[in-house]
């Protein structure tokens, strides 16, 4: 064997194949990414970005307030007015009131998994868990593919060979939950991992750094031997071919320039939100006083909309990673909505949404905001409410959206859709559809069995295509 083919990091391509734009087998990793179904549409949108509230926000407190209702499901907060006439959302997001003309209220998302890791596999896959609700006490294999897994799918990859990303850390309760990746596509379709750097108010994504020690020469040589193999005739199929894609991520400079969010001004960075307890930086290559007290959660989006310029098409941000330190507010729910959780989520989002706007992007990319269910409409005896999938809500703006609009309506109480239930799957379907993908299109797993790619129907009538 070729010396230099020895000299190929084991451990990156065991990433590669393993750990995300890898596969079932390196035979499938350059299998063409197309399928009966993606069509091409002059209204088509070129991205999105979905926002999940992992731990279920509460609806009352957020977007469906009920100032009429009894105390004991009211709760604590009033309605405000918004930049959209005649409707109404909690008093603490101030800065989503001033951009709700851009967006479109779904008061009425609705399924029946009650616990956190069948809804949230639910709400980002659009399927339901195979078999009873459930935590998950013991690892479980993903099934469904998550949504960008099937963008990437159907679409293929983009010019920097990342259709999909996801930061800032995959989500868990007591395991990671098994619908952040590419499910029985493959792990070719798993998403692009950028991670926080703990306390340097930075990012990073190992797949696109360098091997250590791995200089131009070295690199250089190694494509000079990629190219020898790939005009040969060499068993082993398709290595050559994961070893190009390895390649095409290393030399994805637009991707690693996107990660380096300390390239913004600061007035954009400051734009998205702030700590309350501000941290020095933790080491002397960050400028000094840069990301002095930032707030992550708001940077997390900015992250997102310089991946989105950058030509990624999908982005999922994980708001929250793990229980204890999530939206699941089931004792002093008004307050911790109120102090800890509202604020960073209410500026962030509506920063995001005033910088895409700015910079021409808001109707080509669709940014989708929610949680895996929402909360009970009555407090329990922690003056905190409890997981309620059975209606809740969502944000959809931009894309094409029609803004300043709410869909559905709940009953009195926040507790079951009045009219116009929306499933996961209608979402999915929606989703689909806006990227130009017949939702009806079959995709096959690695039995070749096939499976629609979401089981509901488009919200066609929410949009202006």
């Amino acid at each position: 064997m070729h010396p230099a083919i020895v000299e190929l990091s084991r451990r990156r391509l065991i990433q590669l194949g393993a750990g995300g734009f890898g596969s079932l087998s390196f035979g499938s990793l350059l299998r063409a990414e197309s399928a009966a179904g993606a069509f091409k549409s002059p209204s088509a949108i070129r991205s999105c970005i979905l926002v999940f509230y992992y731990g279920g926000p509460s609806q009352l407190e957020t977007y469906d307030p009920k100032p009429e209702g009894p105390s004991e499901v009211r709760g604590e907060f009033s309605p405000i007015a918004t930049s959209a006439p005649g409707i109404f959302i909690g008093e603490h997001l101030p800065h989503m009131a001033k951009v709700m003309h851009h967006a479109c209220i779904i008061r009425t998302m609705t399924h029946q998994a009650r616990l956190h890791d069948s809804a949230s596999i639910h709400a980002l896959t659009g399927r339901p868990l195979a078999g009873p609700d459930r935590e998950l006490f013991e690892p479980l294999p993903q099934e469904t593919p998550s949504y960008g897994s099937v963008v990437a799918h159907l679409r293929g990859s983009s010019k920097h060979s990342v259709p999909f990303a996801a930061l800032p850390y995959r989500f868990r309760n007591v395991h990671e939950v098994p619908c952040q990746g590419g499910g029985f596509l493959g792990r070719t379709y798993d998403p692009l991992e950028i991670s926080q750097v703990f306390k340097q108010y930075r990012y990073s994504a190992e797949m696109i750094v360098p091997a250590e020690g791995v200089g131009p020469g070295r690199s250089s040589a190694r494509r000079e031997l990629l190219s020898l193999l790939d005009s040969s005739h060499l068993p082993g199929g398709d290595l050559p071919g994961l070893y190009r894609r390895a390649y095409e991520l290393l030399d994805s400079r637009e991707i690693a320039a996107a990660i380096d969010i300390r390239q913004e001004s600061e007035i954009t960075r400051d734009h998205y939100g702030y700590d309350r307890e501000p941290v020095a930086p933790a080491t002397p290559e960050d400028r000094p006083g840069a990301g002095l007290g930032r707030e992550m959660r708001g940077q997390n989006l900015l992250l997102a909309r310089r991946l989105v310029e950058a030509g990624v098409p999908f982005v999922n941000v994980y708001d929250f990673q793990q229980q204890g330190t999530n939206w699941d507010a089931h004792f002093g729910c008004c307050r911790q909505h109120r102090e800890y959780l509202l604020p960073a989520a209410d500026r962030g989002l509506a920063a995001l949404v005033t910088d895409l706007e700015e910079r021409g992007l808001l109707d080509s990319t669709l940014i989708v905001a929610m949680g895996e269910f929402g909360r009970t409409p009555h407090f329990n005896g922690s003056a905190g409410r409890d997981h309620w999938p059975d209606c809740y809500s969502a944000l959809l703006i931009g894309g094409g959206v029609k803004g300043g609009t709410v869909h559905g309506k709940s009953d009195n109480l926040a507790a079951y859709p009045d009219r116009d239930p929306v499933t996961p799957g209608d979402l999915a379907a929606t989703i689909f559809w806006r990227f130009g993908i017949d939702p009806a299109t079959e995709i096959f797993d690695s039995l070749g069995r096939p499976h629609r790619v979401a089981s509901g129907e488009p919200l066609r009538h929410l949009f202006r295509v």
